[in-house]
């Protein structure tokens, strides 16, 4: 049976609606996706919708529960932040070696990404705001002169990724903050001063906003049960 462009397009459609629904936790994790609803919000089948949550499922996004149907899949916590903590010794090293090997276009380069950052961050563009934040570093990395290391930082960032996928929760706050260490990292890389234990304070950062968010959101869920 032959795909038609229009099938592949319906299915696209339902695939992107899901998933930003995901991204912009509209959808939490945890959230039952009703594919019948999905197909009636969207004037579509619940054909291409299947397909669509298929699609979300191959990407970790979603999962089938037995009894409970799609569900959007939780953040493995554990993994997230023991691979951020990796991650921010690698990156430290790396950034403080290529502070002294980055040129003036590089370094402009790296403002006009951090700009761009703050830009999708007030258009509430929070996936591309971790596109670019990534988009940052590689930048950086790549000046490194260690071929050994970023090899390492690639795989690393690849297994944040997969884990990041599953019911991530974005943090706006830390989102502020990581923009304005940005900055300071770039003024360091023009001094050729690069801190590599701030560096690595900049991702561990990431790590203490997500543990205070997930203390809040317990202390709320406790308040809400002791009305």
């Amino acid at each position: 049976m032959k795909t038609t462009k229009t099938s592949v397009n319906k299915k696209q459609l339902a695939y992107d609606y899901i998933r930003s629904q995901i991204v912009n936790e509209v959808f939490g994790p945890g959230y039952r996706i009703v594919i019948d609803q999905i197909a009636k919000e969207l004037k579509l089948s619940i054909i291409p919708v299947r397909e669509a949550i298929r699609q979300l499922e191959a990407d970790g996004l979603i999962q089938y529960k037995p009894y409970s149907g799609a569900i959007v899949s939780k953040i493995n916590e554990e993994e997230y932040l023991e691979t951020l903590a990796v991650l921010a010794v690698l990156e430290g090293y790396a950034t403080s070696l290529s502070s002294k090997l980055m040129d003036a276009d590089s370094i402009k380069q790296l403002e006009e990404i951090n700009q761009s950052m703050s830009d999708a961050l007030y258009d509430f563009e929070f996936e591309e705001f971790g596109e670019l934040n990534r988009k940052f570093h590689a930048v950086i990395i790549e000046y490194c002169g260690n071929e050994y290391l970023k090899e390492q930082i690639r795989q690393t960032w690849e297994r944040l990724n997969r884990v990041r996928k599953s019911g991530f929760t974005f943090m706006p706050k830390r989102a502020r903050d990581s923009i304005k260490e940005h900055a300071q990292i770039i003024d360091m890389i023009k001094t050729q001063a690069s801190d590599e234990q701030f560096v690595r304070q900049h991702k561990l950062n990431t790590v203490k906003a997500f543990k205070d968010r997930k203390e809040m959101d317990i202390s709320m869920e406790e308040t809400n049960t002791t009305r």
